[in-house]
Protein backbone atom coordinates (compact mmCIF):
# COMPACT_ATOMS: atom_id res chain seq x y z
CA UNK A 1 0.00 0.00 0.00
CA UNK A 2 1.43 3.31 -0.83
CA UNK A 3 1.36 5.98 1.69
CA UNK A 4 -0.65 9.19 1.07
CA UNK A 5 2.65 11.23 0.85
CA UNK A 6 3.81 9.02 -1.93
CA UNK A 7 1.33 9.30 -3.75
CA UNK A 8 1.33 13.62 -3.56
CA UNK A 9 5.35 13.32 -4.77
CA UNK A 10 3.17 10.92 -7.40
CA UNK A 11 0.45 13.96 -8.35
CA UNK A 12 3.40 16.66 -8.26
CA UNK A 13 5.52 15.18 -11.14
CA UNK A 14 2.64 14.66 -13.08
CA UNK A 15 1.83 18.69 -12.46
CA UNK A 16 5.54 19.23 -13.32
CA UNK A 17 5.57 17.03 -16.62
CA UNK A 18 2.42 18.66 -18.16
CA UNK A 19 3.79 21.75 -17.00
CA UNK A 20 6.86 21.38 -18.91
CA UNK A 21 4.71 20.26 -22.33
CA UNK A 22 2.75 22.98 -22.64
CA UNK A 23 5.83 25.43 -22.16
CA UNK A 24 7.58 23.20 -24.68
CA UNK A 25 4.83 21.87 -27.23
CA UNK A 26 4.22 18.81 -27.94
CA UNK A 27 5.23 18.74 -31.79
CA UNK A 28 8.44 20.26 -33.63
CA UNK A 29 7.81 24.30 -34.62
CA UNK A 30 6.78 24.45 -38.61
CA UNK A 31 9.69 26.93 -40.59
CA UNK A 32 9.15 30.11 -41.04
CA UNK A 33 7.72 31.96 -44.10
CA UNK A 34 9.51 33.71 -46.48
CA UNK A 35 9.36 37.55 -46.35
CA UNK A 36 7.91 39.84 -48.94
CA UNK A 37 9.71 42.02 -51.37
CA UNK A 38 10.74 45.39 -49.52
CA UNK A 39 8.49 48.08 -51.27
CA UNK A 40 9.84 51.67 -51.63
CA UNK A 41 10.73 54.21 -49.66
CA UNK A 42 7.50 57.09 -49.49
CA UNK A 43 9.00 60.32 -51.03
CA UNK A 44 10.33 63.19 -47.97
CA UNK A 45 9.56 66.17 -48.18
CA UNK A 46 12.19 68.72 -47.82
CA UNK A 47 11.14 72.21 -46.58
CA UNK A 48 12.78 75.45 -48.49
CA UNK A 49 12.15 78.57 -47.67
CA UNK A 50 11.94 81.02 -50.39
CA UNK A 51 12.40 84.64 -49.75
CA UNK A 52 12.91 85.54 -53.62
CA UNK A 53 9.78 86.12 -55.92
CA UNK A 54 10.48 82.59 -57.96
CA UNK A 55 11.64 79.45 -57.73
CA UNK A 56 12.23 76.20 -60.16
CA UNK A 57 10.92 73.74 -57.74
CA UNK A 58 12.47 69.93 -58.03
CA UNK A 59 10.44 66.51 -56.73
CA UNK A 60 9.65 65.75 -53.17
CA UNK A 61 9.91 69.94 -51.80
CA UNK A 62 7.57 71.70 -50.25
CA UNK A 63 8.23 75.44 -50.64
CA UNK A 64 7.36 78.65 -47.75
CA UNK A 65 6.62 81.50 -50.02
CA UNK A 66 8.17 84.00 -48.13
CA UNK A 67 7.76 87.58 -49.81
CA UNK A 68 6.06 90.35 -49.27
CA UNK A 69 5.41 89.96 -53.36
CA UNK A 70 3.71 87.12 -54.89
CA UNK A 71 5.91 83.69 -54.83
CA UNK A 72 5.73 81.61 -58.31
CA UNK A 73 6.74 77.89 -57.92
CA UNK A 74 7.83 76.52 -61.24
CA UNK A 75 6.44 72.61 -61.01
CA UNK A 76 8.82 70.36 -62.10
CA UNK A 77 10.19 69.79 -65.49
CA UNK A 78 10.32 65.82 -65.58
CA UNK A 79 8.75 64.31 -62.29
CA UNK A 80 8.14 61.16 -61.82
CA UNK A 81 4.74 59.42 -60.77
CA UNK A 82 4.47 59.86 -57.50
CA UNK A 83 6.45 62.97 -56.57
CA UNK A 84 5.43 65.93 -54.51
CA UNK A 85 5.54 69.71 -54.55
CA UNK A 86 3.82 71.56 -51.73
CA UNK A 87 4.03 75.52 -50.87
CA UNK A 88 2.50 77.07 -48.28
CA UNK A 89 2.30 80.83 -47.77
CA UNK A 90 4.17 82.29 -44.98
CA UNK A 91 5.13 85.64 -46.22
CA UNK A 92 2.16 88.35 -47.23
CA UNK A 93 2.64 88.31 -51.02
CA UNK A 94 1.13 84.49 -51.26
CA UNK A 95 1.89 82.29 -53.59
CA UNK A 96 1.47 80.98 -57.53
CA UNK A 97 2.53 77.54 -59.11
CA UNK A 98 3.16 77.63 -62.64
CA UNK A 99 2.96 75.08 -65.11
CA UNK A 100 5.59 73.64 -67.77
CA UNK A 101 3.90 73.51 -71.31
CA UNK A 102 1.44 70.44 -71.75
CA UNK A 103 0.62 70.48 -67.52
CA UNK A 104 -2.09 70.66 -65.74
CA UNK A 105 -3.87 69.95 -62.04
CA UNK A 106 -7.13 68.41 -61.57
CA UNK A 107 -8.77 70.62 -59.17
CA UNK A 108 -12.23 69.23 -58.33
CA UNK A 109 -13.23 71.88 -55.70
CA UNK A 110 -12.95 74.87 -57.36
CA UNK A 111 -14.19 76.85 -60.17
CA UNK A 112 -12.28 78.20 -63.36
CA UNK A 113 -9.74 76.69 -65.40
CA UNK A 114 -9.60 75.79 -68.36
CA UNK A 115 -13.54 75.54 -69.29
CA UNK A 116 -15.35 73.71 -72.26
CA UNK A 117 -13.70 71.98 -74.90
CA UNK A 118 -15.39 71.83 -78.12
CA UNK A 119 -15.25 67.91 -79.00
CA UNK A 120 -16.46 66.04 -82.37
CA UNK A 121 -18.47 67.86 -85.26
CA UNK A 122 -21.35 69.99 -85.53
CA UNK A 123 -24.61 68.29 -85.54
CA UNK A 124 -28.12 67.98 -84.71
CA UNK A 125 -27.46 66.91 -81.52
CA UNK A 126 -31.06 65.81 -79.41
CA UNK A 127 -29.90 63.98 -76.59
CA UNK A 128 -27.05 62.93 -74.20
CA UNK A 129 -25.86 60.69 -71.49
CA UNK A 130 -23.14 60.00 -68.96
CA UNK A 131 -21.74 56.83 -66.95
CA UNK A 132 -21.26 57.57 -63.11
CA UNK A 133 -17.58 58.01 -63.63
CA UNK A 134 -17.40 60.72 -66.61
CA UNK A 135 -15.40 58.36 -68.56
CA UNK A 136 -18.34 56.50 -71.00
CA UNK A 137 -20.82 58.59 -72.42
CA UNK A 138 -23.39 58.27 -75.20
CA UNK A 139 -24.99 61.00 -77.44
CA UNK A 140 -27.53 60.93 -79.88
CA UNK A 141 -28.40 62.99 -83.62
CA UNK A 142 -31.49 63.26 -85.36
CA UNK A 143 -31.19 62.21 -89.17
CA UNK A 144 -27.81 60.96 -87.71
CA UNK A 145 -26.25 58.24 -85.58
CA UNK A 146 -25.49 57.06 -82.18
CA UNK A 147 -22.17 58.30 -80.98
CA UNK A 148 -20.15 56.76 -78.58
CA UNK A 149 -17.56 57.69 -76.14
CA UNK A 150 -15.03 55.59 -73.91
CA UNK A 151 -12.57 58.46 -73.02
CA UNK A 152 -14.54 61.59 -71.12
CA UNK A 153 -15.39 62.63 -74.85
CA UNK A 154 -11.85 63.31 -76.45
CA UNK A 155 -12.72 60.57 -79.54
CA UNK A 156 -16.40 59.72 -80.79
CA UNK A 157 -17.09 56.53 -82.10
CA UNK A 158 -20.71 56.23 -84.35
CA UNK A 159 -23.00 53.33 -84.14
CA UNK A 160 -25.93 51.91 -85.33
CA UNK A 161 -27.78 53.49 -88.52
CA UNK A 162 -29.29 56.95 -88.90
CA UNK A 163 -32.73 57.77 -87.43
CA UNK A 164 -34.63 60.66 -85.73
CA UNK A 165 -32.72 59.96 -82.84
CA UNK A 166 -34.54 61.83 -79.93
CA UNK A 167 -33.19 60.89 -76.59
CA UNK A 168 -30.63 58.48 -74.74
CA UNK A 169 -29.97 57.24 -71.30
CA UNK A 170 -26.97 55.03 -69.70
CA UNK A 171 -26.65 52.93 -66.49
CA UNK A 172 -24.07 53.89 -64.11
CA UNK A 173 -21.40 51.78 -65.57
CA UNK A 174 -21.87 52.98 -68.96
CA UNK A 175 -22.90 49.63 -70.40
CA UNK A 176 -26.44 49.37 -70.45
CA UNK A 177 -27.32 52.13 -72.78
CA UNK A 178 -31.18 53.19 -74.01
CA UNK A 179 -32.01 55.25 -77.23
CA UNK A 180 -35.22 56.18 -78.55
CA UNK A 181 -36.40 57.23 -82.08
CA UNK A 182 -38.91 59.77 -82.51
CA UNK A 183 -41.15 57.63 -85.38
CA UNK A 184 -39.57 54.48 -84.73
CA UNK A 185 -38.56 52.44 -82.14
CA UNK A 186 -37.03 52.03 -78.98
CA UNK A 187 -33.01 50.62 -79.07
CA UNK A 188 -31.15 49.16 -76.21
CA UNK A 189 -27.51 47.94 -76.34
CA UNK A 190 -25.90 45.95 -73.29
CA UNK A 191 -21.94 46.61 -74.44
CA UNK A 192 -21.00 50.27 -74.38
CA UNK A 193 -23.29 50.81 -77.74
CA UNK A 194 -20.84 48.83 -80.02
CA UNK A 195 -24.17 46.98 -81.34
CA UNK A 196 -28.03 47.51 -80.50
CA UNK A 197 -31.56 45.89 -80.94
CA UNK A 198 -34.58 47.12 -81.81
CA UNK A 199 -37.62 46.96 -79.17
CA UNK A 200 -41.16 47.75 -78.99
CA UNK A 201 -42.53 49.45 -82.23
CA UNK A 202 -43.03 52.42 -83.55
CA UNK A 203 -43.81 55.72 -81.84
CA UNK A 204 -43.30 59.39 -81.41
CA UNK A 205 -40.75 58.54 -78.47
CA UNK A 206 -40.12 61.97 -76.68
CA UNK A 207 -37.47 60.63 -73.81
CA UNK A 208 -36.15 58.16 -71.70
CA UNK A 209 -34.24 57.41 -68.20
CA UNK A 210 -32.80 54.35 -66.50
CA UNK A 211 -32.08 53.44 -63.42
CA UNK A 212 -28.46 52.46 -62.21
CA UNK A 213 -27.94 49.53 -63.34
CA UNK A 214 -30.03 49.52 -66.62
CA UNK A 215 -32.39 47.13 -65.69
CA UNK A 216 -35.57 49.60 -64.73
CA UNK A 217 -36.15 51.96 -67.53
CA UNK A 218 -38.72 54.66 -68.33
CA UNK A 219 -39.32 56.49 -71.68
CA UNK A 220 -42.12 59.42 -72.82
CA UNK A 221 -44.45 59.67 -76.36
CA UNK A 222 -45.42 62.83 -77.93
CA UNK A 223 -49.31 62.68 -77.29
CA UNK A 224 -49.19 59.25 -76.34
CA UNK A 225 -48.69 57.35 -72.82
CA UNK A 226 -45.42 56.59 -70.52
CA UNK A 227 -43.94 53.45 -70.81
CA UNK A 228 -41.91 51.38 -68.06
CA UNK A 229 -39.41 48.15 -69.08
CA UNK A 230 -38.68 46.26 -65.74
CA UNK A 231 -36.37 44.40 -67.51
CA UNK A 232 -33.56 46.47 -69.42
CA UNK A 233 -35.96 47.47 -72.42
CA UNK A 234 -37.01 43.92 -73.59
CA UNK A 235 -40.63 44.28 -72.87
CA UNK A 236 -42.61 47.41 -72.18
CA UNK A 237 -45.97 48.47 -70.14
CA UNK A 238 -47.90 51.54 -70.93
CA UNK A 239 -48.65 53.84 -67.89
CA UNK A 240 -51.01 56.67 -67.36
CA UNK A 241 -52.51 58.82 -69.92
CA UNK A 242 -51.82 60.31 -73.37
CA UNK A 243 -49.87 63.52 -72.88
CA UNK A 244 -46.94 65.07 -73.99
CA UNK A 245 -44.08 63.66 -72.51
CA UNK A 246 -41.27 65.74 -72.97
CA UNK A 247 -38.83 64.61 -70.35
CA UNK A 248 -38.38 61.78 -67.72
CA UNK A 249 -35.98 61.15 -64.86
CA UNK A 250 -35.21 58.26 -62.72
CA UNK A 251 -33.74 57.54 -58.93
CA UNK A 252 -30.62 55.42 -58.61
CA UNK A 253 -32.80 52.25 -58.08
CA UNK A 254 -36.21 52.86 -60.32
CA UNK A 255 -38.80 53.12 -57.89
CA UNK A 256 -39.20 56.92 -57.68
CA UNK A 257 -40.00 59.13 -61.27
CA UNK A 258 -40.45 62.28 -62.41
CA UNK A 259 -41.95 63.00 -65.63
CA UNK A 260 -42.72 66.89 -67.28
CA UNK A 261 -45.94 67.15 -69.54
CA UNK A 262 -45.06 70.22 -71.72
CA UNK A 263 -48.66 70.66 -73.16
CA UNK A 264 -52.32 70.68 -71.09
CA UNK A 265 -55.44 72.08 -71.50
CA UNK A 266 -54.09 75.80 -70.25
CA UNK A 267 -51.14 75.54 -73.00
CA UNK A 268 -48.48 74.47 -70.59
CA UNK A 269 -47.90 71.35 -68.79
CA UNK A 270 -47.54 69.68 -65.35
CA UNK A 271 -45.05 68.01 -63.27
CA UNK A 272 -46.04 64.30 -62.35
CA UNK A 273 -44.33 61.60 -60.09
CA UNK A 274 -44.53 58.25 -59.43
CA UNK A 275 -43.23 56.51 -56.00
CA UNK A 276 -43.73 53.13 -57.49
CA UNK A 277 -41.20 52.36 -60.66
CA UNK A 278 -44.30 53.82 -62.65
CA UNK A 279 -46.91 51.68 -61.47
CA UNK A 280 -49.26 55.26 -60.53
CA UNK A 281 -48.57 58.70 -61.06
CA UNK A 282 -49.65 61.91 -59.42
CA UNK A 283 -49.79 65.31 -60.40
CA UNK A 284 -46.85 66.83 -58.28
CA UNK A 285 -47.65 70.75 -59.46
CA UNK A 286 -50.35 71.63 -61.37
CA UNK A 287 -48.39 74.65 -63.23
CA UNK A 288 -49.27 75.09 -66.48
CA UNK A 289 -45.58 75.93 -67.61
CA UNK A 290 -43.87 74.90 -70.75
CA UNK A 291 -42.09 72.34 -68.98
CA UNK A 292 -38.54 71.50 -70.83
CA UNK A 293 -36.52 68.96 -68.96
CA UNK A 294 -36.54 67.70 -65.11
CA UNK A 295 -33.81 65.69 -63.46
CA UNK A 296 -33.33 63.65 -60.11
CA UNK A 297 -30.95 62.68 -57.34
CA UNK A 298 -30.20 59.44 -57.01
CA UNK A 299 -32.43 58.87 -54.17
CA UNK A 300 -35.05 60.80 -56.34
CA UNK A 301 -35.48 63.28 -53.20
CA UNK A 302 -33.82 66.57 -54.84
CA UNK A 303 -35.71 67.86 -57.89
CA UNK A 304 -34.43 70.14 -60.89
CA UNK A 305 -37.52 71.10 -63.45
CA UNK A 306 -36.43 73.61 -65.92
CA UNK A 307 -39.25 75.75 -68.34
CA UNK A 308 -39.49 78.11 -71.25
CA UNK A 309 -39.42 81.92 -70.45
CA UNK A 310 -40.09 80.71 -66.35
CA UNK A 311 -37.24 80.84 -63.36
CA UNK A 312 -35.39 77.40 -63.00
CA UNK A 313 -37.49 75.02 -59.82
CA UNK A 314 -36.11 72.99 -57.30
CA UNK A 315 -37.92 70.62 -54.86
CA UNK A 316 -36.14 68.70 -51.81
CA UNK A 317 -38.83 66.56 -51.06
CA UNK A 318 -39.47 64.55 -54.32
CA UNK A 319 -41.97 66.97 -55.87
CA UNK A 320 -44.07 67.60 -52.99
CA UNK A 321 -43.52 71.56 -53.18
CA UNK A 322 -41.26 73.59 -55.36
CA UNK A 323 -39.23 76.41 -54.96
CA UNK A 324 -38.17 79.11 -58.08
CA UNK A 325 -34.39 79.79 -58.44
CA UNK A 326 -32.31 82.08 -60.45
CA UNK A 327 -34.52 84.67 -62.93
CA UNK A 328 -36.80 83.87 -65.73
CA UNK A 329 -34.67 82.42 -69.15
CA UNK A 330 -35.21 80.31 -71.92
CA UNK A 331 -34.64 77.24 -69.65
CA UNK A 332 -34.02 73.63 -71.33
CA UNK A 333 -31.81 71.07 -70.40
CA UNK A 334 -30.95 70.41 -66.84
CA UNK A 335 -28.94 67.24 -65.17
CA UNK A 336 -28.24 66.58 -61.69
CA UNK A 337 -24.98 64.94 -59.54
CA UNK A 338 -26.05 61.77 -57.31
CA UNK A 339 -26.58 63.91 -54.64
CA UNK A 340 -28.45 66.63 -56.14
CA UNK A 341 -26.08 69.29 -54.78
CA UNK A 342 -24.54 69.88 -58.24
CA UNK A 343 -26.83 70.72 -61.25
CA UNK A 344 -26.37 71.99 -64.39
CA UNK A 345 -28.80 73.76 -66.90
CA UNK A 346 -28.62 76.15 -70.07
CA UNK A 347 -30.95 78.86 -70.65
CA UNK A 348 -30.71 81.74 -73.08
CA UNK A 349 -27.82 80.47 -74.48
CA UNK A 350 -25.61 79.97 -72.04
CA UNK A 351 -24.29 77.08 -69.47
CA UNK A 352 -25.07 77.62 -65.30
CA UNK A 353 -23.92 75.47 -62.66
CA UNK A 354 -25.16 75.43 -59.00
CA UNK A 355 -23.22 73.68 -56.15
CA UNK A 356 -25.60 74.19 -53.68
CA UNK A 357 -28.75 72.44 -54.84
CA UNK A 358 -29.88 75.41 -57.03
CA UNK A 359 -29.83 78.13 -54.09
CA UNK A 360 -27.52 80.28 -56.84
CA UNK A 361 -26.14 79.69 -60.04
CA UNK A 362 -23.00 80.79 -61.82
CA UNK A 363 -23.04 81.38 -65.85
CA UNK A 364 -20.50 79.91 -67.91
CA UNK A 365 -18.92 79.50 -71.23
CA UNK A 366 -19.68 78.78 -73.85
CA UNK A 367 -22.74 80.23 -75.78
CA UNK A 368 -25.15 77.65 -77.91
CA UNK A 369 -28.52 76.50 -78.37
CA UNK A 370 -28.11 73.07 -75.69
CA UNK A 371 -30.59 70.82 -75.98
CA UNK A 372 -28.83 68.44 -73.46
CA UNK A 373 -26.35 68.26 -70.47
CA UNK A 374 -24.96 65.26 -68.44
CA UNK A 375 -22.75 65.20 -65.36
CA UNK A 376 -21.03 62.68 -63.62
CA UNK A 377 -22.33 61.20 -60.29
CA UNK A 378 -19.81 63.76 -58.24
CA UNK A 379 -20.82 66.78 -60.51
CA UNK A 380 -17.15 67.28 -61.33
CA UNK A 381 -17.18 66.07 -65.35
CA UNK A 382 -19.73 68.08 -67.65
CA UNK A 383 -20.64 67.25 -70.94
CA UNK A 384 -23.52 69.67 -72.86
CA UNK A 385 -24.19 69.15 -76.65
CA UNK A 386 -26.10 72.01 -79.06
CA UNK A 387 -28.60 71.43 -81.85
CA UNK A 388 -26.61 72.38 -84.73
CA UNK A 389 -23.29 72.77 -82.81
CA UNK A 390 -21.03 70.71 -81.18
CA UNK A 391 -21.05 68.43 -77.80
CA UNK A 392 -18.51 70.22 -75.51
CA UNK A 393 -17.35 68.62 -72.23
CA UNK A 394 -15.72 70.33 -68.93
CA UNK A 395 -13.38 68.28 -66.26
CA UNK A 396 -12.25 70.78 -63.58
CA UNK A 397 -8.25 71.39 -63.93
CA UNK A 398 -6.36 74.25 -64.57
CA UNK A 399 -6.16 75.85 -68.16
CA UNK A 400 -3.23 72.98 -69.93
CA UNK A 401 0.54 74.27 -70.29
CA UNK A 402 1.61 77.76 -68.99
CA UNK A 403 -0.61 79.49 -68.91
CA UNK A 404 -2.40 77.55 -66.76
CA UNK A 405 -2.09 77.90 -62.82
CA UNK A 406 -3.05 77.85 -58.99
CA UNK A 407 -2.32 80.74 -56.54
CA UNK A 408 -3.04 81.49 -52.67
CA UNK A 409 -2.67 83.82 -49.95
CA UNK A 410 -1.26 84.60 -47.21
CA UNK A 411 -1.50 81.14 -44.43
CA UNK A 412 -2.97 79.39 -48.10
CA UNK A 413 -0.97 76.11 -48.75
CA UNK A 414 -1.26 73.05 -51.31
CA UNK A 415 -0.01 70.06 -51.74
CA UNK A 416 -0.06 67.90 -54.96
CA UNK A 417 1.31 64.63 -56.69
CA UNK A 418 2.18 63.80 -60.19
CA UNK A 419 -0.07 61.12 -61.50
CA UNK A 420 1.70 61.12 -64.89
CA UNK A 421 0.68 62.07 -68.32
CA UNK A 422 1.84 65.80 -67.10
CA UNK A 423 -0.96 66.00 -65.07
CA UNK A 424 -1.13 66.53 -61.20
CA UNK A 425 -4.14 65.93 -58.33
CA UNK A 426 -4.33 67.74 -55.38
CA UNK A 427 -3.51 65.67 -52.19
CA UNK A 428 -4.62 68.50 -49.69
CA UNK A 429 -5.12 72.36 -49.54
CA UNK A 430 -6.13 74.92 -46.96
CA UNK A 431 -7.90 78.34 -48.07
CA UNK A 432 -10.13 79.09 -50.98
CA UNK A 433 -7.52 79.10 -54.25
CA UNK A 434 -7.84 80.85 -57.38
CA UNK A 435 -7.53 78.63 -60.41
CA UNK A 436 -6.64 79.74 -63.67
Amino acid sequence: MRTPKSAGMIVHVMFVFIVLVMLTGCGSGGSAGSSGATGPAGPGVTWVDVTATSVQAVPNTGYMANNVSQVTVTLPVSPAVGDVVQVSGIGTGGWKIAQNAGQSIITKEFPGGAGWTARDSARSWRSVASSSDGIKLVAVAAGDKIYTSINSGATWTARDSDRMWYSVASSSDGTKLVAVVNGGQIYTSINSGATWTARDIDRNWLSVASSSDGTKLVAGVDMGRIYTSTDSGATWTPRDSDRMWYSVASSSDGTKLVAVDMFGVGIGGKIYTSMNSGLNWTVAWDTNKLWMSVASSSDGTKLVAAAESENIYTSADSGATWTPRDSVRSWYPVASSSDGTKLIASGGGLIYTSADSGLSWTSREPYGFFVSVAASSDGTKLVAAADSGRIYTYEPRTTAGTAGSISGVQYDAIALQYSGNDTFIILSHEGYLTVQ
